[in-house]
């Protein structure tokens, strides 16, 4: 569990002025409440004017950073709270929930994330060689560090190309680079070291990840999986819950409920069909853990969720 530090509340000089403008060019480029992909390729801008709590999805490897206000992370029954003193970076897709908090119309919660390539990782160490990183023990798919001024100043320069926006196709892709390097030479940088060795145990729980992301809906096995990405039964479900928190099958459910409830939602599917398209043979077994994720069975949820569009 991470927690934020009472006594590190202050922020420096140099971190105020770049969280400042940071909150500038967000309000200036994302005007409403939105969640939105920027001009920049796996660029978000993020503003919301309340403390909106999020239900349970899938969030993809991204490194998210707070210009104003604060957000809790939940990851199963853990929690992860990050602000502008701090950001957070997710090395792996895993199922999160999260509230924004003291968020109002006056005070905004402003904030970005930039999605992570892996194999833009990879690159990068192939071309730079040796980088130094620490061999530490890995641990969850997920971690808060504190706010680093250089790692600040390249995403600024990246942001402040939504102003000139014919130079975005040449130096976007450069900045992206020096902001993966700069996490990569942060105290955690490690994470996404092993994320790109392919000998690591890590890497490997990346590629089970991947297949139960394409897979979910077939019945699982972890003896097949752990023969799918070359480690033994046990070394896979003590290293995939090192990682998410969870086994490989809790997380399989996750995905499979996420995605019925998107077939619900956008497409207009039956609870049954739905939970039949996703792997549950059941209709009664899909309701119970369906309530058991969202807080209601999938009809009173699906109304919750229609009423609030």
């Amino acid at each position: 569990m991470s927690t934020l530090d009472p006594e590190r509340q202050v922020l420096d000089p140099t971190l105020e002025q770049q969280r400042q403008e940071l909150a500038d060019l967000v309000r200036r480029h994302a005007p409403g409440t939105t969640t939105a992909e920027s001009a920049i390729a796996n660029l978000y801008l993020v503003r919301y004017e309340e403390s909106v709590r999020s239900v349970p999805t899938l969030a993809q490897p991204a490194l998210c950073i707070m210009a104003h206000g604060s957000k809790e992370i939940s990851l199963g029954d853990e929690r992860y709270a990050y602000d502008p003193l701090h950001y957070m970076v997710l090395s792996v897709a895993l199922p999160l929930s999260g509230v924004l908090l003291e968020a109002s119309p006056e005070n905004p919660s402003l904030g970005v994330r930039l999605n992570i390539d892996p194999a833009q990782i990879n690159s990068l160490l192939a071309e730079a060689g040796p980088m130094g990183v620490p061999a530490l023990p890995s641990g969850r798919g997920l971690y808060v560090e504190r706010t680093d001024p250089l790692l600040l100043d390249a995403l600024l320069r990246l942001i402040r190309l939504l102003d000139t926006p014919k130079d975005i196709a040449v130096l976007a892709p450069l900045i992206r680079r020096e902001i993966m390097y700069r996490l990569l030479r942060g105290p955690q940088g490690y994470r996404l070291y092993e994320i790109a060795m392919s000998s690591s145990q890590t890497h490997r729980v990346c590629q089970a990840i991947t297949w139960l992301n394409q897979h979910f809906h077939r019945p699982l096995r972890i003896e097949d999986l752990a023969r799918e990405v070359n480690l033994s039964s046990s070394t896979l479900h003590h290293r995939f819950k090192a990682v998410t928190s969870m086994s490989p099958l809790q997380y399989q459910k996750q995905l499979r409920l996420q995605e019925a409830r998107r077939l619900m939602l956008n497409d207009g599917l039956e609870a049954a069909v739905a939970g039949y398209r996703v792997g549950y043979e059941s209709p009664s077994q899909f309701s119970r853990e369906y309530s058991r994720l969202y807080g209601a069975p999938p009809a009173r949820d699906l109304a919750r969720l229609r009423s609030a569009l």
